[in-house]
């Protein structure tokens, strides 16, 4: 099986959908530039990063600059409160563990469920299909640190390039995420 993608960026749906600009992303960042107020000036790339990564994804940009494998339930980028690195905290759909599928005595014939699937989507179970049958959705939060070696430096002040230093930004984002959680993405669409 090929490996698979954990994000990318919708470049398509960006240029199709932009209002007056060339971005909607880049509309978006405009429009909430005062997100970015205390990232001017900052050594550290993180900040800004981080704002970035929310601008770009969903619920913030609906649907998202950035777009998620459909295992990821969530992506965030934060601060590390101990040495001020970049953390990502992910939220993954995962299939039931080896401890519970292996023997389904546990489940007392009453008809466990896992995720529910729509248009290969997970979602949460909706209110009926809970009155019904009782579910069991296993997931994993991967949280781990990413390098900033390659992020854009961060300018003193606001300017014109504040969209495009935002998509530089995700776009270093976007590859590292990549780099380290698409091999784990692959392997749980494997065991499906």
């Amino acid at each position: 099986m090929a490996p698979l993608t954990f994000a990318w960026i919708d470049h398509h749906y960006d240029r199709e959908n932009a209002g007056l600009g060339r971005s909607r992303f880049a509309e978006h960042v405009w429009v909430h530039a005062k997100e970015f107020g205390d990232c001017w000036g900052d050594i550290s790339p993180v900040g800004f990063a981080c704002v970035a990564w929310k601008l770009a994804t969903t619920p913030h940009l609906d649907p998202g600059f950035v777009r998620l494998h459909r295992r990821v339930l969530r992506a965030t980028c934060r601060r590390n409160t101990w040495d001020g690195s970049l953390t990502v905290t992910a939220e993954l759909v995962a299939p039931w563990p080896a401890e519970l599928t292996g023997s389904r005595a546990w489940t007392q014939d009453r008809g466990w469920r896992g995720w529910p699937e729509t248009f290969g989507q997970f979602l949460a179970p909706s209110a009926e299909e809970l009155s019904r049958v009782p579910h069991l959705r296993s997931t994993l939060t991967a949280e781990a640190p990413l390098p900033l070696a390659d992020l854009p430096r961060i300018p003193e002040d606001a300017g014109p390039e504040l969209p495009d230093l935002a998509e530089r930004t995700v776009t270093v984002l976007v590859r590292e995420l990549n780099d380290l959680l698409a091999p784990l993405v692959t392997q749980l669409g494997e065991a499906r």
